[in-house]
């Protein structure tokens, strides 16, 4: 019988999140929405593992027209409970999620939807290579019917 006081080790689906890992700088587009008028956007994305493998801790800033529109700080891990990744999302839209959204990988990609009384959100990330990826926000109201809020591509910076 394993020692009760044994702390667990993260899993090959914690440590699959590494891909996501370092310091990028994405090129978005914003669609219109009722939160904001589109356009193109830029983005800083710095993530690392932390907290002994379990989790990945995203921070982005996006600017248009030369400053700061957005800001983002996820909190990814993998629920070993329930068999879903969980990503923990805060913006400075300044809503709080009423719990993470969950979900898990399709391919290449890491999907992953959230619901609150204002609608359901989707967020993929899709992995292209090593130095690359594609995210797109989607959002739908009943969870069937998805529209992009925001597209974009991310590459390493070396």
């Amino acid at each position: 019988m394993a020692d009760h006081l044994d702390a667990p080790t993260p899993l090959e689906e914690h440590r699959k999140l590494a891909v996501f890992a370092g310091e990028w700088n994405g090129e978005e587009m914003v669609l219109p929405s009722r939160w904001t008028a589109g356009g193109p956007a830029t983005s800083h994305v710095v993530a690392r593992i932390a907290l002994n493998g379990f989790y990945l801790i995203q921070d982005s800033v996006q600017t248009r027209d030369g400053k700061e529109s957005f800001a983002t700080h996820g909190v990814f891990t993998y629920d070993r409970d329930d068999r879903a990744y969980k990503l923990f999302w805060h913006d400075s839209l300044g809503y709080y999620p009423p719990s993470p959204a969950s979900g898990g990988w399709a391919g290449k990609s890491l999907i992953l939807v959230r619901g609150s009384l204002r609608g359901n959100a989707r967020h993929v990330y899709e992995v292209v290579d090593d130095n690359t990826y594609n995210m797109k926000i989607q959002f739908s109201p009943d969870a069937e019917g998805w529209a992009d809020v925001l597209t974009g591509v991310y590459r390493r910076i070396h």
